[in-house]
């Protein structure tokens, strides 16, 4: 009875690793993490105060940046799973069931003389198409919390009237203080959904 327990206890503390590794994301999914990241804290004012606002999470906002490539190393990974398992289920269904169809498959995907490797290829290429549609739609939403940044930090001024004006208007809480994050929220959201 010991023994099974210990080959059971065994087996669990093999498993359980191999279980949560999918989740953890890769050194190249923090490189892209880090990029995204980049594109999107811009090189203006506005841009860098918008970044700060929606990932610095300490008093001063100065841990934004890494607060951005853990998020988007997290969503990388997420993205490169969905590409593999989307991709998987194209090929099965590009491959077909009958000779006819498997046949042309190999043909069209296969690279080595057998052509055994054709399932393997069209999943490396699917899975890349599907990650390259991703990463363009990810540089999309960066560039559209630019412009937005940009047009708040515009629509707020330089004097102090305008710029009570604009905590009035997009301001929540007690000091208002989160207006141009919410500014910026607003107008990206409104220019992803046009």
């Amino acid at each position: 009875m010991k023994r099974i327990l210990m080959l059971a206890g065994a087996v669990a503390v093999i498993a359980a690793p191999n279980a949560t590794a999918d989740d953890q994301p890769t050194t190249t999914d923090k490189a892209n993490a880090a990029q995204e990241c980049r594109t999107e804290r811009g090189t203006t004012d506005a841009s860098r105060e918008a970044f700060a606002a929606k990932y610095g999470t300490n008093h001063n906002k100065r841990n934004a940046f890494g607060k951005c490539v853990t998020r988007k190393a997290a969503d990388e990974a997420k993205e490169s799973e969905q590409a593999r398992t989307g991709a998987a289920k194209a090929c099965d269904d590009e491959r077909g069931t009958t000779p006819e169809s498997q046949a042309a498959f190999a043909e069209k995907y296969g690279t080595n003389k057998n052509k055994k490797n054709a399932y393997g290829k069209c999943v490396s290429q699917k899975s890349k198409e599907l990650e390259q549609a991703a990463d363009a739609e990810d540089k999309a939403q960066a560039m559209a919390r630019r412009s937005a940044a940009r047009q708040c930090d515009d629509e707020r001024g330089e004097t102090t009237a305008s710029r009570a004006a604009f905590r009035e208007k997009y301001g929540t809480g007690k000091t208002k203080a989160n207006a141009f994050g919410k500014c910026v929220s607003k107008l990206a959201k409104a220019q992803q959904d046009s």
